[in-house]
């Protein structure tokens, strides 16, 4: 019995295919301008957008592992444009989602650390990172982005009655002698917000803003870490059925704050990860169970009791060339009734605030690069600038202002982006019709992220990746 409607071609389709297959920097003391090294950022998107460059994953485990090869068919500016089309509709997603939770709320030990390799999505048209995860006995490793917008954790599966495109063979659940599947009336199940029953094994759906959506068999495998571990029994989703704009990636890694997110499952304290440049080909590492760099630039982690996916920040305000940028009182609280807040996500590119909020802050940088040579907005961006003529330009500083006191000042390369090859640079943030604040991974490039569980606070150091 469904407890949530389902797409009926998706499950139809599904249960046919299963009856015929049985198995920065940071700083208190805010300096006005910074300086935007234009020459080095364009060499490094032009070689982001070589067919010859790969990805190269150097983690502190000495990892071996398989490249992503760069889409040769697409240019730097077609990615791009690609990119924000999936970021816009994840962007409508999360407001949808957080949207539906408040409609429907109205209706010990110490663990081991852990240790994964990420790196940018960029050369595959996505701007989310990846992770290379070892999924089942014995170990298959894929590639699965990180997401901490959303708490379900799932990959490809044989059978599969729809399958995008993938670097890794998909997985085949028969293959493995700790898949397990998950009954209907299993806890696991009973938290999933879409579910239904076939044959008294728990079929899961997740649908995504962009239309992309991944349907199949819920069960536990065991989750691989590189060489620092492993964790059996994780709830993971075994999709046979996935479609849409899941380009790069062979599944996704749910980071939310909710019981079946992969945090809460593995009972971790911790875990924080570094969002490599966008367009290098180097890696960092998603960790579990780690302690946040000594220097770490420390906000409170919010809670909204309407919506426990999330992971809330208490931003308080943003600066502008060391000087406030005019908010509107209250446009960064949770409210009463859940709406509002600012949540740290590592799927969404450019940060995004309300249309009031983003207003003031484009304003204010406007009227402190009245230097720079204007161009004409880029898909979500509306303000950029024709750098092609300069080596180095000197920029207002921008940084956000915590709860508590602290300050976390961002580097250059996090607020103006270059969208071509030729030195076309825009503002990286945008506007929504919602109440929802979203700080995304451009603003995070380069800093040690840690959102500790145990003592609800999140940490931003610069330059640990």
């Amino acid at each position: 019995m469904f407890r949530n409607k389902f797409t009926s071609l998706s499950i139809t389709c599904l249960i046919l295919c299963l009856i015929s297959n049985p198995s920065p920097s940071s700083s208190s003391n805010d300096h006005s301008f910074q300086i935007l090294d234009v020459s080095k950022s364009l060499q490094q998107t032009r070689n982001a957008s070589s067919p010859s460059s790969t990805h190269h994953f150097n983690s502190a485990l000495s990892l071996t592992l398989s490249s992503l090869p760069f889409n040769s068919n697409s240019n730097y500016t077609s990615l791009t444009l690609s990119r924000f089309t999936r970021d816009q509709a994840r962007v409508r997603h999360l407001l949808h989602h957080h949207s539906l939770s408040l409609s429907k709320s109205k209706s010990k030990s110490r663990n081991p650390n852990f240790q994964s390799p990420v790196t940018s999505g960029f050369g595959q048209g996505t701007g989310e990172y990846l992770a290379r995860i070892g999924v089942g006995r014995p170990v298959k490793q894929f590639y699965m982005a990180i997401d901490t917008g959303s708490d379900v954790s799932w990959l490809q599966c044989r059978p599969c009655f729809s399958c995008f495109q993938q670097s890794d063979p998909i997985f085949n659940p028969s293959a493995s002698s700790t898949y397990k599947s998950l009954s209907c009336t299993s806890k696991q199940c009973a938290a999933l917000d879409t579910s239904a029953c076939f044959r008294d094994n728990c079929i899961y759906q997740v649908s995504y803003g962009d239309g992309s959506y991944t349907v199949g068999n819920f069960a536990t495998e065991t989750i691989s870490f590189g060489s620092s571990g492993s964790v059996s029994g994780v709830a993971i989703g075994c999709g046979h059925d996935n479609e849409g704009l899941f380009t790069g990636s062979e599944g996704l890694l749910g980071l939310g704050g909710s019981s079946l997110s992969l945090p809460s499952q593995i009972k971790a304290t911790s875990f924080s990860y570094c969002l490599v440049d966008r367009d290098s080909r180097s890696s960092s590492t998603l960790d579990f169970n780690s302690t946040a760099p000594a220097d770490s630039v420390v906000a409170p982690m919010l809670s909204n009791s309407f919506i426990k996916t999330y992971l809330y920040v208490g931003l308080t305000g943003i600066n502008v060339g060391g000087r406030a940028v005019r908010i509107p009182r209250g446009a960064f609280a949770i409210g009463r009734r859940g709406s509002g807040g600012v949540i740290v996500d590592s799927g969404t590119t450019v940060t995004r605030f309300p249309a009031a909020v983003y207003e003031s802050l484009r304003d204010a940088f406007r009227d402190m690069t009245r230097n720079l040579r204007r161009a004409g907005g880029f898909s979500l961006l509306d303000t950029c600038y024709d750098l092609s003529s300069s080596r180095t330009v000197r920029v207002p500083t921008v940084s956000f202002k915590f709860s508590g006191g602290k300050t976390l000042t961002l580097p250059p390369d996090n607020y103006l982006m270059p969208v071509d090859e030729s030195g076309k640079y825009c503002f990286a943030f945008a506007g929504t019709e919602g109440s929802l604040s979203i700080i995304g991974n451009t603003q995070q490039q380069g800093t040690r992220v840690t959102f500790n569980l145990a003592k609800k606070f999140i940490g931003f150091s610069p330059n640990k990746c």
